[in-house]
This record gives structure tokens, C-alpha cells and sequence, in this order.
């Protein structure tokens, strides 16, 4: 059978196939060419953001599964400058794995450990000089401009224990989810370690079965782009390594030489904040200052706030150029936003796996675009949001 212009008469399939058929209406010509366009870009970025929507909406109800996971992979792009290096130089790859799980638990039990001393030797000053700035705050409130009388402290205070019998439920009902978030950790931190094994052993070869999931076309490009982003990945790690050592050394070493309590775990604390760029510096470095005020007063404070920025400075003007030659470029703008819709999502979690996550797309998106897998350059950095590249100087004639 065929139609009336002559056309055979086919399925609805070819139908779809014969772009010759063009489906109008009596108004489609009235429609503006922008509106169309605008239409077209509309239906087509609803689609993207639905398919994004459900990758994180199932990521969500796997987290259990993807933080273990994307830890793993964040702590073995830490190790693999040390690991690569060691196998370069004939170390058998059991040996190379050994040294570096256990160099790395070894670590962090010794933070811990540090951490645990000084809380446990400094608590009962701590809790003395907090009683005592309790009371110069009492003292303030009473002597101060606000003029509060003894009577009218006390029934502030006595509303706010109120106010936590009236949350003791809620409290109560708390220690069981508490419980099963330490059990939750207790389970993650296992899976993460187990797959940091896997992938120190045949990381390789997991990803070789990998990439024969997708269309043979397809392999060169997805190799390709995810090994460009396996790069940034490392590169990424590497420099937030470097820069957490100099942050928590430098504060740590500040407050204990300005004699603020619990110096130890303020620089632990600083040290893990670092690896959320920006903001994580930001806000363990008003912990210190704030520690600093409580405990030894609004001058220590100040000096505290100018060994932060100051050390803030150093790191991020003088040292990380001169140790990784002209450094790490981050856009500020695309890391803030990128952090904040993190921690929106998916809390800590989300804030920590944000940039990296965030640039490995990008590098990702741009090498594909790019073509680059067929001609073998490096993706351009000028159109990445963290780049590793020493940007070339422009000199003015």
C-alpha cells in the first residue's frame, strides 16, 4: 500500500525514521522561531534534570554503599603518588599495599590517640576555665549595658532547662539512631577499607572490566576521559594533602604557643576541615578563634583570627605555588556553590565528595567534547573549574 503522494505506507516506526514527514499544525508557523528554540532547549534540559534528579535520588537510598565507596576512591588517590612511586621502583605491589594501608591506619590511630591525650589531660582545666568565663559572662550581663538583674538570669537559665526536659524524649528516642549511625560507620569504614584493597590490587583490571560495559564505539572516549579524570582526581587529592598539613600545623602551632587549650584537636580539626576547600578552612578556623575567646579572652581571640588568615595566606600565596609551581587554580565561585549544593544533598558527605565529584565531571565533559581521546592532548584547562596546569603569564607590551 502507499499514499496518495506516493510514499509507501510503512509502520509507526518508519514513520519516526523518515525525517521527510514533518508532523505541523495550522499555528506552527505563527510560532516564533525563538519560542521554538526556547521550547526545544526547555523539554530537552527537563529531561537532563529528571535523569539527574533520579541518579540522586538513588544514590541517596545506596549511600550506605556510595560513601564507602567514593571514600575508597578518594583515599586511594591520596596513596597513589606513594603507591605508583613504589611499584616504579620494583616493590613487590603486596609490599606497596601493606606499607601503605597500614602507614595510613597507623596514622590516623596516632591522631586519635593524640587527640585523646590531650583531652583527657587538659579536661579538668578546661572545664574550670569554662565555669569561670561562665561567670564573667554572668557578671557582663548584670554590670553591662543590658542591665540584668540576678532574678531575670535565672529565669532564663531555668527556661532552658526546661526547654531540654521537654526535648528528653526526643533525646531518648535519639540514642537508638545514634546507635545505629556508629554501627553504620562501624560497617562503612570496613566496606571502604576492603575496597581500597581492591583497588590497590587490581584497580586496573576492575576498571578494564569497566569500560566493556559501554558500546565498543564508545570504549576509546570513556577510557579516555575517565582517565583524564582519574588525573584530576589524584592532583586534587594531593594538593588538599598539602594543604591541610600546612593549615593544621601552622594553627595547631599558633594555638599552643598562644597557650589556647586543646591545641591537638583544633589541628586535627583543621586538618580533616582542609579537604573542603574554602569552607572547610573558614569554619575550623572560627572554631580556634572561638575557643581562643572563650577560654583566654578577646586578645588572645584577635591574635588567634590574625594566625588563621595569616597562615591561610602563606599557604595559599607563597608555599603551594613554591612547592607545586604556580598550583592548583580553583574558581572560588564554582567551589563555594558546588560545597554548598553538596552539604545541601547529602550533608558532610556531600560538601567532602563535592569538588572532586564536581571536577571530574568537568574534566570528563570537556575532554569529550573536546575529542580529545583522538588526538591525545589533555583536556583545555581554560574551560576547567580546578586546574593543575601552570597558567602561562601574560606580558604586557
Amino acid at each position: 500500500m502507499s499514499t496518495p503522494e506516493g510514499r509507501p505506507k510503512g509502520s509507526f516506526l518508519d514513520a519516526l525514521r523518515d525525517r521527510g514527514r514533518v508532523v505541523s499544525t495550522d499555528v506552527s508557523g505563527a510560532v516564533p522561531r525563538g519560542l521554538k528554540l526556547a521550547t526545544a532547549y526547555s523539554w530537552r534540559l527537563l529531561v537532563v534534570a529528571a535523569a539527574i534528579g533520579v541518579g540522586i535520588w538513588i544514590v541517596i537510598q545506596l549511600k550506605l554503599l556510595v560513601i564507602p565507596l567514593l571514600v575508597a576512591i578518594l583515599i586511594t588517590a591520596l596513596l597513589w603518588p606513594a603507591f605508583s612511586w613504589m611499584l616504579r621502583h620494583r616493590v613487590p605491589r603486596w609490599l606497596a599495599i601493606t606499607i601503605s594501608v597500614v602507614g595510613t591506619i597507623a596514622i590516623v590511630a596516632g591522631l586519635i590517640w593524640l587527640v585523646v591525650w590531650q583531652v583527657s589531660r587538659q579536661w579538668a582545666s578546661v572545664q574550670t576555665r569554662t565555669i569561670a568565663a561562665v561567670e564573667q559572662f554572668r557578671q557582663y550581663l548584670i554590670d553591662g549595658p543590658l542591665h540584668l538583674t540576678t532574678g531575670q538570669i535565672d529565669d532564663l537559665l531555668s527556661q532552658g532547662l526546661t526547654l531540654l526536659q521537654e526535648q528528653a524524649q526526643l533525646l531518648l528516642s535519639g540514642a537508638l539512631a545514634i546507635g545505629t549511625t556508629l554501627g553504620h560507620v562501624g560497617v562503612g569504614a570496613l566496606l571502604a577499607l576492603f575496597i581500597l584493597l581492591c583497588l590497590l590490587a587490581d584497580g586496573g583490571g576492575i576498571w578494564r572490566w569497566t569500560t566493556r560495559l559501554f558500546p565498543k564505539a564508545a570504549r576509546p572516549a570513556v577510557d579516555g576521559s575517565a582517565r583524564a579524570g582519574w588525573v584530576m582526581v589524584v592532583n586534587y587529592a594531593r594538593t588538599q594533602l598539602m594543604v591541610a598539613t600546612i593549615d593544621a600545623v601552622g594553627i595547631g602551632l599558633g594555638a599552643f604557643l598562644l597557650g589556647v587549650p586543646l591545641a591537638i584537636p583544633v589541628a586535627v580539626l583543621v586538618f580533616l576541615g582542609a579537604f573542603i576547600p574554602i569552607v572547610g578552612a573558614v569554619v575550623t578556623g572560627t572554631v580556634a578563634v572561638f575557643l581562643a575567646l572563650v577560654y583566654n579572652g578577646p586578645w588572645i581571640a584577635l591574635w588567634m583570627l590574625v594566625v588563621v588568615l595569616g597562615v591561610q595566606q602563606i599557604e595559599g600565596h607563597v608555599l603551594q605555588p613554591l612547592l607545586m609551581g604556580s598550583a592548583v587554580k580553583v574558581h572560588p565561585l564554582a567551589v563555594v556553590l558546588v560545597v554548598a549544593g553538596g552539604a545541601m544533598i547529602a550533608g558532610i558527605p556531600g560538601a567532602l565528595f563535592a569538588v572532586p565529584l564536581a571536577a571530574f565531571v568537568n574534566v570528563v565533559a570537556v575532554y569529550i567534547g573536546d575529542k580529545a581521546w583522538q588526538s591525545g592532548a589533555p583536556p583545555s584547562s581554560v574551560d576547567l573549574i580546578w586546574t593543575t596546569v601552570p597558567r602561562p603569564r601574560r606580558v604586557r607590551s
